[in-house]
């Protein structure tokens, strides 16, 4: 292998092919209606799935499209607004007035197409009644910093919210709602993709503060009180407005994985798939796949080298007092390097398929076994980072950096782990 890194881009590059938004969308398209044709869309890829339903439907089509700043794509007939992620802002409350206006008034001879990916939680915030917007930014911190899962997350953003867990379709009734989902999420759950404005859950506020318990979330003290107070919940699954309604996942990571094992095989470099659902901790989520890597590379096994691991999923990161550079990707990546300190021959890309991983502009970033070495050569180590919450500083202080720039759609965290014949 000449160049890992060019391998490993290519291999990113086709997972993220595998979810183009033409080729996602093209065999999912609903019967045309007899009235309107209403889209909404939402998430950090929503501008470019707004923009592919665009060309394959034709006029006419309304709606709104809500996307991350920066992540904007130019669409024909929709008006594209961007709002902040991934804590809310005043112009996601903005977005959020427009997508429900857009739906306001239908028809049950009228089409509602949502096409929703992820992001979309934090895009279209709508406290509940009685909460305002700084205590769902206070909410999303909380969240972020607990380490909870994202199906945790959103069961708990869902009781407080006028959007979230399907009330958009509800607002939309009598229309008929057709939801196309670019699962960025473990398990490709589509309630869970953008807290499912279009798609009900089973969970209640019951459930929620359960969760809240069990991973002992520090809500803030507004939104705890909310919960505690017998709230209106979300609508079930089973409530008659969403009778007439549909629910399809076109792209998710198991369909990148498998396009990106089969561009590695095409190469003669077998791969394997560990899951697309991987959970958990960053840094331990690393150290286990860097234990995989290092028993292939001195004891071939479980897989005999050259051999690519992939892996897809949604890891946390747990963050201390102060916050910290970087995100899910980098401090896996960090976590690893750290374990195959020395190692030659093992080559690792870990990224999320939006093109931004965290609170800095890249996707994620490379290593390989002299990653820590290089690391101590600039005078300080990979723990020393770690306990800084700094895996974005580490990587760029050897360059090691990955920022393709927003990718316009979004299956989740990517990781590739080459592991060379010796």
């Amino acid at each position: 292998m000449n160049d890992p890194r060019a391998f490993l881009t290519d291999l990113f590059e086709t997972a993220v092919a595998a979810a183009d938004p033409l080729k996602a969308l093209r065999p999912h398209l609903p019967d045309r209606p007899k009235g309107r044709t209403v889209v909404v869309a939402v998430g950090k890829g929503a501008a470019q799935l707004a923009a592919a339903f665009e060309e394959l439907w034709g006029a006419p089509v309304e709606g709104v499209v809500v996307t991350r700043y920066g992540y904007a794509a130019p669409c024909r007939y929709l008006p594209v607004l961007e709002a902040a992620h991934p804590v809310p802002d005043t112009a996601g409350m903005a977005a959020t007035q427009a997508a429900f206006d857009a739906v306001a008034g239908l028809s049950e001879d009228d089409l509602v197409v949502a096409l929703i990916c992820g992001g979309g939680s934090a895009l279209l915030p709508a406290p509940a009644e009685g909460l305002t917007l700084e205590d769902e930014q206070a909410l999303n911190r909380a969240l972020l910093a607990s380490g909870a899962p994202i199906g945790v997350m959103n069961a708990i953003r869902k009781q407080v919210s006028r959007i979230k867990g399907g009330r958009l379709a509800v607002a939309a009734h009598p229309a008929r709602v057709v939801s196309l989902v670019v699962s960025d999420v473990p398990g490709d759950d589509p309630a869970q993709v953008a807290s499912g404005p279009t798609v009900p859950d089973a969970k209640g506020v019951a459930d929620a503060l359960a969760l809240v318990a069990a991973h002992r979330i520090a809500l803030p003290q507004p939104i705890l009180d909310y919960l505690n107070g017998s709230p209106p919940e979300p609508p079930r699954p089973d409530h008659p407005v969403f009778a007439r309604n549909s629910v399809q996942v076109i792209a998710s990571a198991r369909i990148s994985l498998e396009s990106a094992a089969a561009r590695a095989e095409a190469f003669g470099i077998p791969a394997v798939i560990l899951s697309d659902a991987i959970e958990g901790e960053a840094r331990d989520v690393g150290l286990v796949h860097a234990a995989i890597a290092r028993e292939c590379a001195t004891r071939c096994r479980p897989f005999v080298p050259p051999v690519v691991i992939l892996s897809g999923g949604e890891t946390t990161v747990t963050l201390g007092p102060e916050p910290g550079r970087g995100g899910r990707n980098t401090a896996f990546l960090l976590s690893l390097a750290a374990a195959i300190d020395g190692l030659a021959g093992i080559h690792a890309l870990a990224a999320d398929t939006d093109g931004i991983d965290g609170s800095q502009d890249n996707a994620g970033a490379f290593a390989d076994g002299t990653s820590a070495a290089r690391l101590r050569a600039t005078g300080t180590t990979a723990a020393a980072y770690q306990a800084k919450d700094d895996p974005w500083g580490a990587f760029d202080a050897i360059g090691d950096l990955f920022a393709p720039g927003p990718t316009g759609t979004n299956v989740n965290d990517f990781r590739a782990i080459l592991v060379e014949a010796q």
